[in-house]
């Protein structure tokens, strides 16, 4: 058994598949696979789960993965102790709804970046229930979620409460509907509007919120950081987090602005998705203590962010 089967099968899940993992690691596929093998026939079980749209690491593979990212910390905390600057540097997956982008994520991965200079976050933009999977399957090591009061919590997850706060208008400064204090479903029945698409959490509120009766000119986007440039560009409004807003870069810039929703007593939560803290390497427990610490730091904010007491 070597070093480099266990960092290739832990490649294998965080990348999704044999074939993303060959050109992460810069060796060709059939090598990858043949390495694998070998390390399947050495442990006497089957790791991965073979299949024509791809290679993932199965339900054995999994429950001895833990024991492999021991092993391979072992041997990196080895290396810094015999003086080795080889040691290879390792990578984080991060996936994301874009919620609280500027204010909360960037900032900790920034801090976390200068601490862990050997180690790479790569953030990938997707959908809730795809950071779930990706979480459960191990292709994710961390996830930034918004749910809201009574969404039910993923079975096998783990979720570290970072900020509250409501849905809110999201609108150009200069619109008309900004001499409001507040704005109402109907106000916003009558703009054009930007939606995001399903799998999003203000897609399913949009749709409670507006009932059949919804805007008749609607675009759609994947993800807040879309959504809040084609308001921006004067494309219509939409409704997102109020994290998802407050002190973003076109916040700040004084070309968008938010606005209550009248009536609405709605509560989202960002939720930081994770695996339990047993299994997870040591540099993924720190990023997550940084996220947690930057949410705390949040409570100097303009009003509207809330960070999880």
């Amino acid at each position: 058994m070597r070093i480099e089967q266990l960092e290739y099968l832990l490649a294998v899940t965080r990348h999704g598949s044999l074939r993303r993992a060959s050109e992460k690691l810069h060796i060709s596929q059939p090598a990858l696979s043949e390495a694998l093998s070998k390390l399947e026939r050495e442990l006497g079980v089957t790791l991965l789960d073979r299949r024509r749209s791809g290679s993932r690491i199965n339900r054995q593979g999994r429950d001895l993965q833990q024991h492999m990212v021991e092993v391979l910390e072992a041997v990196e905390r080895l290396r810094s102790a015999a003086g080795d600057q080889t040691t290879a540097s390792r990578l984080i997956r991060l996936g994301t709804v874009n919620a609280a982008t500027s204010t909360l994520l960037v900032p900790a991965v920034r801090s976390f970046q200068e601490a862990h200079p050997g180690t790479t976050v790569e953030v990938v933009t997707v959908q809730q229930s795809d950071i779930h999977e990706g979480l459960l399957e191990g292709s994710l090591d961390l996830g930034l979620v918004n749910e809201l009061a009574g969404d039910d919590a993923p079975v096998g997850l783990h979720g570290t409460e970072l900020l509250h706060g409501r849905p809110v208008a999201v609108l150009p400064v200069d619109h008309r509907l900004a001499a409001q204090e507040a704005v109402s479903a109907d106000d916003l029945r009558a703009e054009r509007f930007v939606g995001m698409r399903a799998g999003y959490l203000t897609h399913r509120y949009a749709h409670r919120l507006f009932g059949p009766d919804m805007p008749t000119t609607v675009h759609s986007t994947d993800g807040a950081e879309m959504g809040k440039v084609m308001v921006a560009e004067g494309m219509g409004v939409t409704l997102l987090p109020d994290y998802s807003v407050i002190g973003d870069p076109l916040h700040r810039a004084g070309l968008i602005t938010t606005r209550p929703i009248l009536g609405d007593r709605a509560v989202v939560t960002l939720v930081l998705r994770h695996r339990r803290p047993d299994q997870m390497p040591l540099q993924v427990r720190d990023l997550i203590g940084r996220l947690t610490r930057q949410a705390a730091g949040l409570s100097a904010a303009p009003a509207g962010l809330h960070p999880v007491a």
